[in-house]
Order: C-alpha cells, then sequence, then structure tokens
C-alpha cells in the first residue's frame, strides 16, 4: 500500500500541474493532503512532517541562496537598462558584412547576457523583440532567425553566473553529503556553486562555438538564408571601433567581475552577486537609463521572482518528507539500480525523465523536487557531482528548445511578428536540438569537459 501511495503523490502532484494550479501550492497542497490521508490509513508517520521547522530554518540561514535575489536583480536591472539593444546594435555592425552575421552577433549577445543576466525568458524575449524583425527585413530565412534567437536565449540555463547553476549547486551539495554519509564516508567532501560554475563554463562555450560554426556553414551552403547586410546600411564609421569598445567592455568588465571573483575564490557565490547588483546599477548609469520608476520596477519585478522561487522551495521541501515518509526514494532507488545497464541504464532513465519533465516543469520545480530525490542515488553510484549537474543543466537547456513543448519557443511565439509562423519556430530549432545533443553527447563521452577547468582551479 505504501508505494502506492508514493506513486499516487507523484501522479497527482504532476496532474494538478498539468491542470495550471501554482506550482508551490500544488506540491505543498497534495503532500498534506495525502500526509493526512496516510495517517488516516496507517501508511504514514506524522513525525516525518515534524522536519519541516528544520527544513525551513535552513533555507532561511542558507547564505548560498542569498545570491538568488541579488543575481536577479542585476538580471532584471540590465534587461530594463537597454544593454541588450546597445549590444545588438553594435555586434550587427561588427559581424554584419558576412554572411550569417546578424545570426553570430545574436549568438554572441544571447551569451553576454547569459553571463550577464542568466534569466532565460527575459533573453528569448528582449532578443526576439529587438533581432527578429531586423533579421526577417535583412531576408534571413524565418526558422533560422528563430532558432538561432531560441537557442542563443537558452544559453543562459549553461552559462555562469546562471540561477539554475546556484540552485542546483545548492541542491547537489546536500545531495553529494547524503550520498557520501550512506556510503560511510563520516567526513565529506563538499561541492560548492562555484565549482559548478568553474565545470558549466567550458560546455557553454562550446555550444557558443557550435552555434557559430552551424550559422557559418548554413551561410556557406544557403548564402541566401542568411545574407550580408550592406556596409552602407550597417552605419560603420571609423569610430566603429570605439563604439564596439564603449558598448562592450562595461559588460564584459562586470561578467569577470562576479565570475572571476568566483573562480579565483576570492569571493562566494553571494558575495559576488551583490558586486553584479551594484555593477548593474553602475551599468544603468552609465546608460543614462536609471531613474526612480525603474528602480521600483526592478525591485518589484526582483521580489516577485524570488518570492515564487522561495515558495516553491518551501512546498518542494514538504513534498520531498512526504514522498521520503511513504518509501518514496526507497523505491526509486531500486527503480535505479535495479536497471540492467547499471550506472549508465540509471543516468539515462533519469536524464530522459527530466527531459521530458521540462516539458511542463520549470527548472525551478525539477530542481526543488526531482533533483533531491535521485541526486543521492546516482551520485553514491560514484558519480561526479559537478560533471552530473552540468549535464542536468544542458539536458534542461534541451529540454526547454524542444518541440512542441518547448518553454523557449513559447517565449518567443508571444513576442514574434505575425507573418512568422509556428512551424517555422520549431522547424528552425530543430538543427539546434541536435547540437545540443551533440554537446550532452560530448560532456557524457569526455566527463573532462566539466570536470577539468574545478580541478585546475580549486586543486
Amino acid at each position: 500500500m505504501e508505494e502506492y501511495m508514493a506513486l499516487g503523490l507523484f501522479l497527482t502532484v504532476c496532474l494538478f500541474l498539468l491542470a495550471g494550479y501554482p506550482v508551490a501550492f500544488t506540491l505543498a497542497g497534495t503532500a498534506l493532503g495525502f500526509a493526512f490521508l496516510g495517517e488516516w490509513n496507517g501508511t504514514f508517520d506524522p513525525s516525518f512532517l515534524e522536519l519541516l521547522p528544520n527544513r525551513l530554518y535552513g533555507i532561511m540561514t542558507n547564505e548560498t541562496l542569498l545570491a538568488v535575489p541579488l543575481f536577479v536583480f542585476m538580471g532584471v536591472m540590465l534587461e530594463r537598462s537597454k544593454v541588450a539593444e546597445s549590444l545588438l546594435d553594435t555586434m550587427a555592425a561588427l559581424f554584419g558584412r558576412l554572411r550569417g552575421g546578424l545570426g553570430i552577433s545574436v549568438t554572441v549577445v544571447g551569451m553576454l547576457l547569459a553571463a550577464s543576466t542568466g534569466i532565460v525568458g527575459a533573453t528569448v524575449v528582449t532578443m526576439g523583440l529587438l533581432s527578429l524583425p531586423t533579421m526577417i527585413k535583412r531576408g534571413y530565412d524565418p526558422g533560422l532567425a528563430c532558432g538561432t534567437i531560441c537557442a542563443s536565449g537558452t544559453l543562459g540555463q549553461i552559462i555562469p553566473p546562471s540561477i539554475i547553476l546556484v540552485l542546483l549547486g545548492d541542491v547537489l551539495g546536500s545531495a553529494y553529503q547524503e550520498a557520501q554519509l550512506e556510503m560511510g564516508i563520516f567526513s565529506p567532501e563538499a561541492i560548492s556553486v562555484g565549482d559548478l560554475f568553474a565545470g558549466a563554463l567550458l560546455p557553454g562555450l562550446l555550444l557558443v562555438a557550435f552555434y557559430i560554426v552551424y550559422l557559418l556553414i548554413v551561410a556557406w551552403l544557403k548564402p541566401q538564408a542568411a545574407p550580408a547586410v550592406p556596409a552602407a546600411e550597417l552605419g560603420i564609421d571609423e569610430h566603429l571601433l570605439l563604439r564596439v569598445a564603449k558598448v562592450l567592455v562595461p559588460p564584459l568588465v562586470l561578467i569577470v567581475a562576479v565570475l572571476g571573483s568566483i573562480l579565483g575564490g576570492l569571493a562566494t557565490p553571494t558575495e559576488a552577486a551583490s558586486v553584479g547588483a551594484v555593477g548593474a546599477i553602475v551599468l544603468a548609469l552609465s546608460q543614462r537609463q536609471l531613474n526612480l520608476g525603474l528602480l521600483r520596477e526592478v525591485m518589484r519585478d526582483t521580489t516577485r521572482i524570488t518570492s515564487m522561487v522561495f515558495l516553491i522551495f518551501i512546498g518542494a521541501s514538504l513534498f520531498s518528507l512526504v514522498f521520503r515518509g511513504f518509501g518514496g526514494d526507497d523505491q526509486v532507488a531500486d527503480a535505479l539500480t535495479g536497471l540492467p545497464g547499471g550506472t549508465f541504464a540509471a543516468v539515462l532513465a533519469v536524464m530522459a525523465v527530466m527531459f521530458f519533465l521540462g516539458f511542463v516543469l520549470d527548472f525551478i520545480e525539477i530542481t526543488f523536487v526531482v533533483v533531491p530525490v535521485v541526486g543521492p542515488i546516482l551520485l553514491a553510484m560514484g558519480l561526479d557531482p559537478i560533471w552530473l549537474g552540468v549535464m542536468i543543466a544542458l539536458n534542461l537547456q534541451t529540454s526547454f528548445l524542444t518541440p512542441p513543448f518547448g518553454f523557449a519557443l513559447f517565449y518567443l511565439r508571444g513576442v514574434a511578428p505575425p507573418e512568422v509562423t509556428t512551424g517555422q519556430i520549431y522547424r528552425g530549432v530543430i538543427p539546434f536540438i541536435l547540437i545540443q545533443l551533440l554537446g550532452l553527447g560530448a560532456v557524457a563521452l569526455w566527463p573532462q569537459l566539466a570536470t577539468w577547468l574545478p580541478k585546475l582551479i580549486y586543486d
């Protein structure tokens, strides 16, 4: 009976989420309902719920999670201060004379925004509003333009300082310590958000390189799909390099200050996030965009997003306790360890489940609900936690791009011009999905892509 209760709890949560109910309240409400039902039929020990105050206190006092509102503030401030618009104009002037140059510009700006904001939805919407009409006007194939924008917009999932990496680093850190204790290691090693940032850097840059190579190949084989822009229409003059430096240097300085301080061991992610938040304010001042109204909007959006994240965290903590109270974690462990093929099959099964869950759940829900359950099991099999975290981030990024439910596709569809069809958007992202799978396969075959840099820096 107990195993059916755990399965029923999970399926009921999925059903309510598919029906559109708020995630945090669905997790908490369904878990409480099943806890009362389990206590009534004798399959649940209510003492599990007594652990909830300790869980909540741990969330409240977790210094790493303080980086979330600070990185959100940094991202929203940069989004509202028209940094993306200036970058796109300047990069288009720099690369536009090449075939596929506008696509390369969008990819480079997407990479810079990913390293500056880490907010996927905001990046896709901003890039869609600013660059899609221009690319179509210049004769770009609509599918290629849409695919480039969606793919470059999701780089915020994998290129640090990504919010998903902050959350994954915290959750995987706890899962890694739990796995080591289960393995009889009573002085467990720890991993940090900085480790995950370092691990994700090379795979993220590898994806950017793959995107650019693909755009160059398309421009070479099909010049009409990605034409060059005449120099006279780009506003190129003798001051171009000065414009590039003026627009490009401030965001790069901010990125280096944030990432460099973390990777160099000079600051914790929370301290670096505070540097980023202040730097975003300075950058908005330099763009002459900062005023009281803008600051009020940024603070409101930051509060709303942060509240959503922590409410989901609380709901997920309650769900996790009840799920474990029904023995759900043991059932998952038995299922994964009993698969023919051992560790490889277990990782493949978890990645497949996360991929399909990425169609209906945001990365925050998956990080807080699924990773705490499967993370300790996979890590107890001897997997490297940094490699596993990078694989999860890449997998979710791919899921966000995949038709028909990918979140990035919905974001772009909402701001695309009427003449761009949904079919064109879906067609355009397919080559980029294949590139994502290539990147995922590369990290799976050569774990050093994710583990070499953290070892070099921290060992």
